[in-house]
């Protein structure tokens, strides 16, 4: 695998408790936070975009 270069989210604070993000040339989207970064979520395009959607949709409250 190719070395990935990756960006910190304009979300994440200055200092700790980072998610980073990097596209490989083949399309595939990671996913890591700082404080484990030998863990990297693999997704693709798709699949980020529902998730975010989903994350930002109003939730009914119980």
């Amino acid at each position: 695998m190719p070395e990935l270069h990756w960006q910190k989210s304009t979300f994440s604070a200055e200092a700790a408790n980072c998610v980073y993000i990097a596209t490989a040339p083949d399309g595939t989207i990671h996913l890591r936070e700082s404080d484990t970064p030998e863990v990297v979520l693999t997704t693709g395009h798709n699949q980020l975009h529902a998730l975010i959607s989903h994350v930002r949709s109003p939730q009914p409250h119980p």
